[in-house]
């Protein structure tokens, strides 16, 4: 497998301790994250070649990112260096039936007055097999969407897979906004990835028989939006988590992918999960995806894959999936009573 290229931002992530409200912490610990930065850190624990582009300025912050993506074997040759800041996110950790809270302070980042010019995506996606980005990067600005439609493109034009996460933000953009932007993307995707209300909120279109707040999801249904979006867009596969929400540390979680060539989909086995962390539990899914999608991994053992992988992700502190191959693999193979190892 050739190399894999992420665009998108990575932001600093500022969280109080624990399960603390912002109202009465005193602290706040200072991590690193982003979308696109979580697969691209995922696809290197899984030993791929990966690059991470993305704009950020001249400030320690920025170095000590960027320190951490190359600390997890992420190439960082083609950031660039510019713009006034890193964003910012700060989260609050929710328990039981209080929900997780995140803040978004990145308005004006570095990325986010990026603009076409500033990269070069015929010699980024030189000797590069995939290109992976999201639905969040281009509803930071009109030029971080003209970036993200230019990559995909590009890489279509190179003959690279293109995948997405249509990771719909309402607190970054409009639903018509998003509709129309990543209408134009998703024709460039060969493998669109999404979860159980990014669909709607995107494209307008709603699974039949599921009830996202009550824990119920309907598999069919979401193989019937996979089809519609396959159709509608000419993507090879679509892939679904599938969230059950009991409460904000007990999920049900699991995937779906559907092959439109064979017009078919695998459900994968679904695991019951104690969550510690649950912020780039979708983009561990992604990245797993990918890994088992590059390597030729078949449907049912591709899905597997992306669920077991993103299933650990929620034990692990941080927006990172600091896990490997044979640790995702043994899950997938049924090893779920996390008994000690010696």
């Amino acid at each position: 497998m050739g190399k894999i290229v992420c665009f998108g931002e990575v932001m600093m992530r500022l969280a109080p301790p624990g399960v603390e409200r912002f109202g009465q912490c005193t602290s706040l610990g200072m991590t690193f994250g982003g979308a696109e930065a979580n697969v691209a850190v995922s696809l290197a624990n899984f030993d791929h070649e990966v690059s991470f582009v993305t704009r950020l300025p001249q400030n320690p912050f920025a170095d000590a990112a960027i320190a951490q993506l190359r600390g997890a074997g992420v190439d960082t040759t083609d950031i660039a260096r510019g713009g006034e800041r890193i964003g910012i996110y700060f989260l609050e950790k929710g328990a039981s039936m209080r929900p997780s809270k995140v803040v978004y302070d990145r308005k004006y980042s570095a990325i986010a007055a990026a603009n076409p010019g500033d990269f070069d995506w015929n010699t980024i996606l030189e000797g590069a097999e995939w290109l992976h980005t999201t639905g969040i990067t281009p509803a930071l600005s009109q030029g971080t969407a003209a970036l993200t439609l230019q990559a995909a493109a590009t890489a279509r034009e190179l003959g690279l897979t293109v995948s997405c996460d249509l990771n719909y933000r309402k607190n970054l953009w409009t639903h018509e906004q998003a509709a129309t932007t990543m209408g134009e993307l998703c024709r460039n995707v060969d493998v669109l990835i999404a979860n159980e209300e990014d669909a709607h909120d995107v494209f307008g279109i709603t699974a039949k028989g599921a009830d996202i707040d009550g824990g119920h999801l309907d598999a069919a249904g979401y193989a019937d939006i996979a089809r519609q979006l396959a159709e509608r867009f000419g993507c090879k596969y679509v892939a679904f988590t599938l969230r059950e929400s009991r409460s904000a540390n007990d999920n049900g979680w699991s995937g779906l992918l559907y092959n439109a060539a064979t017009d078919s989909y695998v459900q994968s086995r679904k695991y019951d999960i104690h969550i510690v962390d649950r912020v780039g539990g979708g983009d561990s899914f992604g990245a797993g995806l990918i890994h088992a999608l590059s390597g030729g991994k078949d449907d049912e053992a591709a899905i597997n894959f992306a669920v077991a992988a993103s299933a650990l992700k929620h034990t692990i502190e941080g927006d990172f999936n600091r896990v490997s191959v044979a640790e995702v693999n043994a899950l997938a193979g049924g090893s779920v009573s996390g008994r000690v190892q010696r």
